[in-house]
């Protein structure tokens, strides 16, 4: 898709100028679970979110996926409200679930069904499609068997690319096998706090390899099924990592973020090995010539077409000075199990008090390091940003508008991250807002709202906020206005 992956001409940007190369992609993003609903319609059966969200205390309030923002309903709606953003793709993720229930075995058509109607919409409307195979949603019978810590998982998952690539390879051309892993291994089976809820540090790191090794074998199954054109991708949620200070102690606590946080992924992944410092601090967990077979590090590391860059906050850790780490600041949720399997002994900070409601620093700094430091070290791999976005306490004014000006303060700061970035020579090819709409947020339900569109739950109205209006301006003149306020 050109509008995607354009031939790498002259992409004209200047520092002083506040425009984007004029082959820029500007998108908005979503996930299955949190938006669709229809939970139970049309042959879907539980994921591990179904079962997560639906057991007393995992999520604040009770909340559940049941309905969310009844995406799965009101798709052309939706689309329609995309393309009066005048958004120029739309990345969306798939309900394994929903085409696949039990994880094995045929499709069920009524679940491709809905894909195909979304994309075919989003086409009519001249909206790229950008489909993610996997948000977190494993089918709850594959986590019955095991989940992502059996070396099965990763077969099954291929089977799954086969299915989507035979049923949408005519209508999408870019695919994103994973959105961040690192979540769904070390919060879903360290920490606990995201499904399905384990804390076992041991087969965290199993779960880590297999995600991996199902990302390279749905690659190569891409690769065989889609038109040459078409592209892939995996998209990760890379922890900007920053120690406290310059002692070589605070040092050493960021290697090791960086290594558990990041380089368990990137390592493999891009550079075909996982990195020895990671092996040498986690091998009292895992035998790691035991879990990596013959010939995976040459399937995980196939290549790829862009690498996706999910940015909120950066990490700031230190050295802890009682002896003990905390997880208090970490970003991730309050558990009792750190996610930082093999480094929980490390402090974690907030880089300033300018907070979102999620309680994460805003610094925007982050960002455009994060960008630079991965074009430097990875000069030929086009990169995407494929979530970047701030949740603030939203509510509807008594004219019936949602003012939202520390959000469009957050993008505005944030995209000019982006923008100096690809005039420091990073290979920027879009950016994909989180997200569209307000929606479930996972273990924190319905409390936290990051879209740039509201949602009445009560009601399923939308309302495209200031920053929505905000972001429509952006894309239509390719280019930031002089300040972040409105207009």
């Amino acid at each position: 898709m050109t509008a995607v992956r354009p031939e790498t001409t002259a992409r004209p940007v200047t520092d002083t100028s506040l425009s984007f190369p004029t082959d820029f992609v500007w998108g908005a993003a979503t996930a299955a679970y949190q938006v669709e609903g229809a939970a139970a319609e049309d042959g879907r059966t539980p994921s591990i979110w179904d079962t997560f969200s639906h057991t007393p205390g995992k999520v604040r309030n009770g909340d559940t996926g049941d309905i969310a923002a009844d995406h799965y309903h009101r798709y052309r709606d939706d689309v329609a409200l995309m393309k009066d953003l005048g958004l120029k793709a739309y990345r969306f993720s798939v309900s394994w679930s929903r085409v696949q229930p039990t994880g094995r075995g045929p499709a069920v058509e009524r679940g491709l069904d809905f894909y195909r109607r979304l994309t075919d919409e989003l086409l009519e409307a001249g909206i790229t499609p950008v489909a993610t195979l996997y948000h977190w949603d494993l089918p709850q019978e594959l986590e019955d068997a095991g989940g992502w810590p059996q070396r099965d998982t990763a077969y099954r998952f291929a089977d799954y690319a086969e299915i989507m690539a035979r049923a949408l390879g005519d209508r999408v051309g870019v695919w994103t096998t994973l959105n961040e892993p690192w979540c769904s291994a070390f919060l879903g089976y360290g920490s606990g706090v995201h499904a399905p809820g384990r804390t076992d540090p041991a087969v965290t790191l199993r779960a880590a390899h297999h995600l991996n090794l199902a990302h390279g074998k749905a690659v190569g199954v891409l690769r065989d099924l889609l038109p040459s054109t078409a592209q892939t991708s995996i998209t990760l949620n890379l922890h900007q990592v920053r120690p406290l200070t310059d002692s070589p102690e605070d040092a050493e606590a960021a290697r090791r973020i960086d290594a558990v946080g990041n380089r368990v992924f990137t390592g493999p992944i891009l550079d075909g090995a996982y990195p020895q410092d990671l092996i040498a601090d986690t091998a009292h967990l895992v035998d790691w010539n035991e879990l990596v077979q013959d010939g995976d590090l040459a399937e995980i590391s196939r290549p790829i077409d862009v690498l996706g860059v999910n940015y909120y906050s950066p990490t700031v850790v230190s050295h802890p000075v009682d002896g003990a780490g905390t997880t208090k600041n970490d970003g991730h949720g309050a558990s009792a199990h750190s996610p930082w399997t093999g480094s929980d002994h490390v402090a974690f900070h907030l880089a300033n008090d300018n907070l979102t409601a999620m309680n994460w620093a805003i610094d925007a700094s982050g960002l455009h390091t994060l960008l630079t430091d991965l074009a430097k070290s990875h000069p030929e791999l086009p990169l995407m940003v494929t979530e970047n976005g701030a949740a603030f306490d939203d509510y509807i004014s008594p004219e019936g508008k949602v003012n939202d000006p520390q959000r469009v303060a957050y993008l505005h700061a944030h995209l000019d991250a982006v923008r100096r970035a690809v005039a420091d020579g990073a290979d920027v090819r879009g950016y994909f807002l989180w997200s569209l709409l307000d929606n479930f947020e996972w273990s924190y339900g319905y409390s936290k709202r990051f879209g740039a569109v509201y949602v009445d739950y009560s009601t399923q109205r939308r309302i495209p906020k200031d920053s929505a209006h905000w972001y429509a301006g952006v894309i239509r003149e390719n280019a930031l206005p002089a300040t972040g306020s409105q207009g």
